[in-house]
Formats: C-alpha cells, structure tokens, sequence
C-alpha cells in the first residue's frame, strides 16, 4: 500500500462512513459484525482461491476494519460520555461501554467517522513503511491513545492500588469515592479490570494456552491464519448479548495462528511442534494483553483495547523470529 493512498478520495468517504457505522451501533457490534466478515471470506477462499475479496476489501477493509469500525465506534463512545450523552448503566464509565449503541446523533456520527478516517490513514502509514506487526490493530491501538487525548481523558489515569499492575483494590471492592467525569458514580470501583472474569494470570495463560492451540489447528488444517480469529471475533456475540464468563480470544487465536504457519511455512501438515507453538504464542499474547489492560485500562476512563495491542506484540513476535531465522516464513505478517 502507497503513501499516496492516504489521500484516496473514495476510501476517505468509505472510512468516514465505517467509521460513523461503528458509532452508530456501537464498537462492540460493529467488531462482531468484522468477525462473521472474516468468516465468510475465508470460507469462501477455502473453496475458491480467488473469492479473497470479503475478507480483504470488506472484513479488513472499509468498512469493518477495526481500525475503521471499532475505532471509531470507541472514541465516539469517549466522545458521547464526555458531552453527557451517554446513560447506558455501565458500572465503568460510560466511555468505556463499547457494546452501546449511540445512534443517530450527527455530533457523535461525524466523531466516529473521523476517526474512521484516522484509523485508515494509520492503517496505511504502517503498511506503506512495511512495518512487522499487524497494521490494522495498530491503528486500533494508537486511535485510542488519540481520542484519550484529543477529548480531554488522562492517558493512564490516577494508579490506586500499590502498582500500575495491581488489582487487589478491584478484589477489596475499593470504590473511587466522589464525583466523576461523566455525572458522579460515587460507587465506581477504584480500580477496573478489562474482564472482571479473566484477569488472574493463571486464567489468562490457560485460556491463551487452549486458544493457540485450537487456533493453530483451525490454521494448519484450513491453511487460513484469519478463520481463528474470525471465530473468536464472532463469539463476542455472546459477551455482547450479556452471557457471563464469556472470554475473550481473539488476541489470542490470531497470533497463534500466525505462528503456527509461520514454523511451517504455510503448509497446511498438522504437527505437534506446530501446534504447541500455537499454544506458547496463545500464552504469550493473552499475558502481554493483560499487561496492557493492566496499565492502560484498569486506571482509565475510555476504552483502550488490550486485544489489539497483544495482536501487535503477537505479529511482531511472529515477524523478529522470521527476520532471526527461527522460522522459515512470517506467514501474512510483513518483515523489513
């Protein structure tokens, strides 16, 4: 991808309008809405080759690149909160409530359509420079770090506990105390976890673990790297539906994937070194994603997605071992 798509008049008014779609039924949704894209395509690839357009121009493309959709649906949400809008009953703050859908209002529409456009212009800045991680979920992760600043939120946010990493306060059930940003939930917890279900270390590394290697299967026998996450996208139906415990992977299943045909080259030949990567990189990338949240989450007041960070730590990873030898190819993740 070229620089001077930046300026691609077309695929500014179609990110501007992804952008806008994901505000208007919400973050959360508009991702979910990705994952039955990725789906789709790569089934459609499976059996014919050439129909890669679904998941390329639309699951990945405008208008449901998370870059575009969900990025844009996050910081409309960040937007909506700070201007009062938002009442969604949220225990966070209501910026950090991506699964609400905000309508119709055209303030909030046009945030989430320029950051639509802002997340396509970093989308293609990381792939016009070739940089070795995922693009897309790049965009997604330095969108948010803009929008927190661009609406007036602390980047990190007050630190209550002993560390940036420590959740014990969440555990005690500490409360804030005192009126905050968006109407004064005296009761908001001190400190917030991403997913109040899956935070222990122990949990994250054993559902990373079982992901990678379900993930790294789906990859070796269908030779797809994105059907995994494709899956793992499309379950959040169920979060987003309210259901309890549902956990959330796909941060996980996408690097796995990744690194499970990086090792092999992209043979579809299932192995259990193969899979046991899958596994390692599974791990690695729901621990790293803790990490994030940890910092950057736990403490703030919109949400700042770990998921795409882990998936950039993840590629990343998949990248400096194909650049180190270690593997043979970097499957779909480019290398300098």
């Amino acid at each position: 991808m070229a620089l001077d798509q930046l300026w691609a008049i077309e695929m500014l008014i179609a990110a501007f309008a992804g952008g806008a779609f994901g505000a208007a039924i919400g973050a959360l949704p508009a991702f979910i809405f990705t994952g039955f894209m990725v789906i789709a395509g790569e089934v459609a690839s499976y059996v014919d080759a050439d129909a890669g357009a679904i998941t390329d121009a639309i699951a990945f493309g405008v208008p449901f690149s998370p870059a575009i959709s969900f990025a844009g649906g996050a910081a409309a949400a960040a937007y909506a909160a700070n201007r009062g809008y938002m009442d969604s009953g949220f225990d966070y703050h209501n910026a950090k409530d991506i699964g609400f859908a905000l309508g119709s209002k055209p303030d909030v529409l046009a945030v989430g359509g320029i950051f639509g456009i802002i997340g396509y212009w970093l989308t293609v800045l990381s792939a016009s420079f070739n940089m070795p991680y995922d693009h897309i979920a790049m965009g997604v992760t330095l969108s948010a770090l803009i929008h927190r600043v661009a609406f007036g939120y602390d980047i990190v946010g007050k630190v209550r506990g002993s560390s940036l990493l420590d959740m014990t306060p969440f555990e005690r059930g500490e409360t804030r105390g005192g009126a905050i940003a968006d109407g004064g939930e005296g009761g908001r917890l001190s400190v917030e976890p991403w997913l109040p279900n899956m935070y222990q270390w122990e949990e994250v590394t054993a559902i990373g673990i079982v992901v990678g290697i379900m993930a790294a299967y789906i990859a070796l026998s269908t030779g797809s790297p994105f059907l995994a996450f494709g899956i793992s996208a499309a379950s959040l139906i169920f979060l987003n539906l309210g259901v309890e415990r549902i956990p959330v992977t796909h941060h996980m299943s996408l690097p796995a994937s990744t690194a499970a045909l990086a090792y092999t080259a992209g043979a579809t030949e299932l192995g259990a070194v193969a899979l046991l990567i899958g596994g390692v990189f599974g791990g690695i990338s729901a621990l790293f994603g803790e990490v994030f949240q940890r910092i950057f989450y736990a403490h703030g007041d919109t949400h700042w997605d770990p998921p795409a960070a882990a998936i950039v730590f993840g590629t990343f990873l998949v990248a400096m071992l194909a650049i180190a030898g270690v593997f043979p190819d970097s499957s779909w993740v480019a290398t300098f």
